[in-house]
Parts: C-alpha cells; structure tokens; sequence
C-alpha cells in the first residue's frame, strides 16, 4: 500500500524527490568528513561543543540538551546517502537532496540489526543528525565567512492509509550534498569499517583513508596533531594510550599501523596493504571478490 501524501515542508516542496536504490552498494564517504572534527567519538551524550581552528579551517559544532551531539556511529546514515547519490549520479540517474528510504535498508546497509531497539536506535540517531548545528569554512570562497546547517535540515516518518510505518523521508544540508555530487570529493570505503566497534578507531579509519590512500609510501601524523583533529575530550596522555592501543591489535582494516619515535614526539605511520589486482578488478565492475581457493 502506498504511503500516505503528508503535506511536505516549503523545502521539501521545492525539491524533487529522491528514493534510495536497493541492493548492497559500495560505502562512499565524503572527504570532508574524514578527517576532520565534525562528530563525537563517545557513545555517551556529548553537549560540550567543538571548537576546532587549524590555518584557514575553522569548525564550530554545537549540540542541544536533549539530544546531544551527533556522534561518529551517526554518520553511518550520511555514509549511506552518499553513496546511493553517488551510485545513482554514476548511472545516469537524477539525485536529490530530498531521499525516501526504508529505515530496514539503512540498517542493512550499515551492518546493524533490524529489531525494534535498532529502529528505535536510528530514530535518536536522526534526531541528533537533525539537531546538531555546524559551522565550517570549509569549502567557502571567503574563508572567514562560515556555512552553518545541520547534518540533516528536517526528517519524518511516513505512514500508509491504514496507519502503518511506510518508511522515511529526510533532506541533506546543501553543504553536504554539494561535497557529496563533486566526485573529487568522495571515496570509497571498507565494508568492515561498520565493524569498528571504537569512536576514535572509526574516526582514525576514515583520516587513514583520507591521507593515507594507496599510496606506496603511505602517510604519518604527529600524536599531539591527531588529538587535535580528534576533537576528542579526552587528555592527550589517554588519546596517545587509546591509538597504542588500536596500533597494538592492527585495528585497521587494509591498512598496516606502526609508531615511530623522533625528537621526543610520537608519530602515526599508516600503509596500504596491498590489494591483489583481481580483487580490484572485481570490484571496479561491481563484483564481489571472489575468496581465494587454499
């Protein structure tokens, strides 16, 4: 049964709509989210805000009460809008800011489970998205000027005639939408990042999958510049004893970790592993790698 016409918000009414595409797609993220303070790393309520300055970027991120502030398991959902808009403008298709989905194709798609307490899960997870407030000079001509939004403008629910849940409905700020449809400004992801079970280990995935890349040389950071981009709250002693830690199990996955030592600091060393040239072709079609046989 079709959902119920529900009278749409004046933004909502002046844009197209988009519905999300079933199927398991490949994980897209947004560059700009990679690497930079955006989210809270800890599960539990985060109101204190961000304030984070670094050369020209500037980010402010404030939370309310209620809700707290959006954390990095949140942005799973804007994992998964980016890449239905990618997979959708990479055939042809028209994207819009305004998406319809089902919550059950957002939770498969992210590694999460489809009972109650997991829909009731991405529900508060929306509403920390929707109440989150964001200022960046990120991607501004002017860079003392600073965009301000929220991770998402407005969400609801949709019933069919009869009353039952028939889905959702939600509108991407323009910020991210416009980083999202810039094809230099996206990447592809491991699945198994949906595995991370840790704040800063998701957080430390995606800044190794910004910089690191597959570059043969890989990358570094200092210890103290790492805290930095955390926007973390912890002390730098314990974020230094937090990235041991994750270097100590490998925690990564397809990359290799090591720490270096130099004129008293510590230093994040992070390689691709490398990837076996069938694999890549399987997955530049769009195949699923096939295991290797013993």
């Amino acid at each position: 049964m079709p959902a119920r016409a529900i009278q749409r918000s004046a933004e909502g009414a002046q844009l197209e709509l988009f519905r999300s595409i079933p199927g398991d797609l490949s994980p897209r993220d947004a560059q700009d989210l990679m690497s930079w303070p955006f989210f809270s790393l800890a599960k539990r309520k985060r109101v204190t805000p961000i304030d984070f300055s670094m050369g020209e970027t500037r980010i402010s991120v404030e939370a309310v009460p209620e809700h707290g502030m959006a954390t990095i398991w949140d942005a799973d959902v804007l994992i998964w809008a980016a890449s239905q808009i990618v997979e959708a403008r990479d055939a042809g298709r028209p994207t819009s800011r305004l998406m319809a989905t089902t919550p059950h194709e957002i939770l498969a798609f992210t590694s999460r489970g489809t009972g109650r307490d997991h829909y009731d899960r991405l529900k508060a997870a929306l509403d920390r998205l929707q109440s989150t407030t964001v200022a960046t000079s990120i991607r501004q001509e002017h860079q003392r000027r600073r965009h301000r939004f929220s991770w998402i403008n407005e969400w609801r629910e949709l019933t069919d005639e009869r009353g039952r849940a028939a889905g959702i409905e939600l509108i991407l700020p323009d910020w991210f939408y416009a980083g999202v449809v810039n094809r230099s400004l996206v990447l592809t992801i491991d699945r198994a990042y949906f595995q991370l079970t840790g704040g800063l280990e998701r957080w430390l995935y995606r800044l190794v999958r910004k910089h690191g890349g597959h570059q043969a040389g890989g990358w570094s950071f200092d210890f103290a510049h790492l805290h930095l981009k955390s926007g973390a709250l912890s002390p730098l002693k314990q974020f230094a004893f937090d990235v041991r830690s994750i270097v100590h199990r490998q925690a990564l996955p397809g990359y290799r970790l090591a720490i270096e030592h130099a004129f008293g600091r510590e230093r994040l060393l992070f390689v691709a592993e490398p990837v076996d040239p069938f694999d890549r072709a399987m997955r530049r079609l769009k195949l699923k790698p096939v295991d290797k046989l013993p």
